[in-house]
């Protein structure tokens, strides 16, 4: 039905909390375009746009988010990130920081988002499996 996917990647070592609070982080980060048109419920109450496809949240280890992510970067993909560092930070220009801070390769990643061509995404998160 789509040609695009949207997926999340979750290290398999996170605490409900933990997944909760990064799937969310991540998907703020995919493009605006994304988004469907606005939901109004009978009695004309607007409610704000999702987006217009499904998100597919999957988990790996510490190994396969790394290769996830290399693969990611040499298939020049966008994506979203979230580091271990960022559950210490409190803001968003903690965040930054923190991230800035840390080379690519040393980055200690806890979840990936991208938003791709459906080939291209099952390509990257190849070896995930469906988040329980």
């Amino acid at each position: 039905m789509f040609d695009t996917k949207i997926a999340v990647l979750l290290r398999d070592d996170l605490a409900g909390w933990q997944a909760l609070n990064v799937t969310a982080f991540l998907v703020s980060g995919l493009p605006e375009v994304l988004r469907g048109e606005p939901y109004v419920d009978a009695d004309d109450v607007r409610y704000l746009p999702m987006f217009g496809q499904p998100v597919v949240v999957l988990q790996g280890d510490a190994a396969l988010l790394k290769k996830a992510h290399e693969r990611a970067l040499n298939r020049d993909q966008v994506m979203a990130i979230f580091t271990a560092d960022l559950f210490a930070t409190g803001n968003d220009a903690d965040n930054r920081a923190a991230v800035r801070k840390v080379h690519t390769p040393d980055l200690d990643l806890v979840g990936i988002a991208v938003h791709g061509q459906k080939n291209a995404v099952d390509k990257i998160f190849k070896g995930a499996r469906m988040h329980p």
